[in-house]
């Protein structure tokens, strides 16, 4: 049993906390809150795979202080372990630590098996190749003694003889090895020759000796919450390796502006959030290199979007500025620069090209999103809306696009639900439940059955029953809207109780029961407003962007994104967090913003023009608008206050407009109050 004074635990990045008694282990307490840790050998401490980090500092967002002192010292089992085999420097043993008080504790990636599902995987659409990389085989003459030209000279004039080249900047790195790799190779080598801009000077920033016919780039989408990348083969085109990590910067806050506040309260904050997510990128490069069977000195070029935050951060420039009107970019612009001045762990002459920011919170994320989708390339009246932790939001068509962000926070992500948690096996991903009855079946992530199937059971015990992941936040609570549990405005009908034992009375309020299990898993009053806040703040945005470019309809919905590449179009327009639309324009197109990145890595025409169009995208700032507030208030209804759906109810049965106002009496004759948050 637990009390208030019990210290307070928060794991990292699933963001799931609780009490503990002092004395408790860390892996009890991870068990318990439904974080996965592994642990193959029964908390002997033998297998060693249950690794945990303790992150000190003051986490203000929290309200915890936590520290290595907060966690009992190394003790017998984890030195014997030790002795045996290497644990890094840093880390524990969650099996045979125990708390002594309050923690911030990290599960590092590489230790889990069954981590969180990294949803973004790589198009199978095909590009151009114009990339800014050549490889040049070239044989140069040997040294003569009657014509005292140098053998850096030499390879540059039959670069410029045999591939054009003129004028070639050599990067410094290259000179003190330029004699040895000539005569290596016996007077053959493979130069790399970096040129983006035609106008620009070819930049020399590889040299192999005798033939090289490997050349490698990677395409980066660094998310608030994840962080995807793909690696690619310059030469062919082909995209031979994807993968994923958790942002590790979720320790410092999971939304943002949180993020912002640790710098401004930190004098070293921006440095350590900056080493955390470049450490992240190399710790990623060296995963899909190790996949694929590459050499990270291979890579030779590489493409970044991001939002401005963590654009600003990726950079190591402090993004206190975005943190406060006017919400200045240090730079709007496409950024070039070299891996060794941002510290990443490919070759050492590689470039970096990180796509523009379209304004201080539409970043090159969305200009990413937008060069994949090409709104200013039709005719169509096409809405692109990337659903994180901050939204952004793109409207527009060949004659005029428009662009804004909307602050709908971490609920989506599972974050500020009371059993929300990110995408992994454990995790409820599909939700409905039955009009008459109330109710639920759902799918878990991991299990394949549904849960009213033959085999879920058994299936599901290998997994847990541990929480409800983003889809199936938006599903559940449309689905209460669509069975009535909920009203329009979005109170859980307390009066529904007589009707099922799903409906639970928590004080003033009322709560859904999903799942009763291991984990009790409810919906409740708190987090039904949690998604009603989220999605009023986005529909508000992109009801304020209607406005302006004088639409009342879109003709296409696109949802970037790795959360929009699995939210049902249906739900997410019973919600309302979209306008009305015919479903079968509403499509997810997966991490566009990577697909962005990855064609402005093959093609160095891409980069232009992005370049020119964020130039030509109107910016509008939500928090300057006057009448945001009134959309947002009509958008806190289901689906909507005054907006119609008539496409949407053409193949959904809406159910008729319920108000649960404070003066309302429920069955019974009992007077209803309105929910308090």
């Amino acid at each position: 049993m637990t009390d208030a004074t019990d210290p307070l635990v928060l794991f990292m990045p699933s963001g799931k906390r609780g009490r503990f008694p002092v004395g408790t282990s860390v892996l009890e307490a991870a068990r318990s809150l439904g974080v996965y840790v592994e642990s193959v050998c029964g908390g002997r401490a033998t297998c060693g795979r249950c690794q945990i980090e303790v992150q000190e500092g003051q986490f203000a967002k929290h309200g915890i202080t936590s520290s290595n002192d907060h966690i009992s010292p190394v003790g017998p089992k984890e030195k014997r372990y030790a002795e045996v085999r290497t644990i890094p420097a840093g880390r524990r043993l969650s099996c045979s630590a125990t708390i002594l008080g309050d923690l911030v504790v990290d599960v590092p990636p590489d230790t889990v098996v069954n981590a969180q599902v990294i949803r973004k995987a790589a198009t199978d659409r095909t590009f151009p190749r114009n990339p800014a990389i050549q490889l040049c085989y070239v044989e140069v003459d040997e040294p003569d003694m009657h014509k005292p030209l140098g053998d850096l000279d030499r390879l540059n004039l039959m670069l410029e003889k045999d591939w054009g080249f003129q004028n070639i900047l050599v990067a410094q790195h290259l000179l003190p090895d330029v004699q040895k790799t000539l005569r290596k190779g016996n007077w053959g080598v493979t130069a790399a020759i970096h040129r983006d801009l035609e106008t620009s000077r070819p930049n020399m920033i590889a040299l192999w000796p005798g033939l090289h016919n490997e050349a490698y780039g990677i395409a980066c989408d660094i998310g608030s919450t994840t962080i995807a990348m793909h690696l690619v083969s310059l030469l062919s085109g082909r995209v031979i390796a994807s993968s994923g990590t958790s942002n590790p910067q979720i320790r410092f806050g999971e939304d943002l502006m949180s993020r912002v506040s640790y710098v401004m309260m930190n004098p070293d904050g921006r440095e350590a959030m900056t080493k955390a997510v470049r450490q992240a990128i190399n710790e990623l490069t060296a995963k899909v290199c190790k996949e694929a069977g590459v050499a990270p000195h291979d890579i030779l070029d590489a493409v970044f979007v991001a939002n401005p935050i963590m654009h600003h951060l990726f950079l190591g420039i402090d993004p206190t500025e975005l943190g406060q009107a006017p919400f200045a970019l240090a730079v709007s612009g496409a950024v070039h620069t070299w891996s060794r001045e941002i510290d990443l762990a490919i070759n050492h002459g590689a470039r970096v090209y990180c796509l523009p920011c379209i304004a201080g919170h539409v970043g090159a994320d969305a200009a990413g999103a937008t060069l994949s989708e090409g709104p200013h390339r039709q005719d169509k009246m096409m809405l692109l809306v990337d659903v994180g932790t901050n939204a952004e939001i793109v409207l527009g068509n060949s004659t005029r696009t428009v662009a804004a962000s909307s602050p709908t926070g971490p609920a989506f992500e599972g974050a500020e639900i009371s059993c929300g948690q990110r995408a992994a096996p454990g995790a409820i991903e599909r939700v409905r439940i039955d009009a008459q009855t109330l109710e639920p079946r759902f799918k878990v992530i991991g299990v394949e059955p549904w849960s009213d199937e033959e085999g879920f059971a058994e299936a599901a015990e290998k997994t847990g029953i541990t929480g409800i992941c983003g889809s199936a936040i938006i599903e559940v609570v449309a689905e209460m809207y669509l069975s009535g549990v909920i009203s329009a405005d979005g109170v859980v009908d307390g009066a529904m109780a007589a009707k099922s034992h799903r409906i639970l009375e928590n004080g003033r309020t009322f709560s859904y029961l999903l799942h009763d299990g291991a984990q009790k898993i409810t919906v409740t009053q708190n987090d039904v407003r949690a998604i009603q806040l989220a999605k009023a703040a986005l529909y508000a945005g992109i009801k304020l962007l209607m406005e302006k470019l004088g639409v009342e309809t879109v003709d296409t919905i696109r949802f970037a994104g790795a959360f929009g590449s699995f939210i049902d179009p249906k739900y997410a327009m019973v919600l309302g967090l979209i306008p009305d639309c015919d479903l079968a324009e509403v499509k997810a197109v997966g991490n566009a913003a990577g697909t962005g990145a990855l064609m402005a890595l093959l093609n160095r025409d891409y980069r232009r023009e992005i370049e020119d169009t964020v130039t030509r995208i109107e910016k509008i700032e939500t928090a300057l608008e006057p009448h945001f507030q009134q959309l947002f208030i009509d958008a806190m209804a289901l689906p909507n206050k005054v907006d119609p759906f008539p496409k949407l109810a053409s193949v959904v049965t809406l159910p008729e407009r319920k108000v649960l106002a404070e003066g309302d009496v429920e069955a019974g004759g009992r007077r209803r109050r309105r929910s308090r948050e």
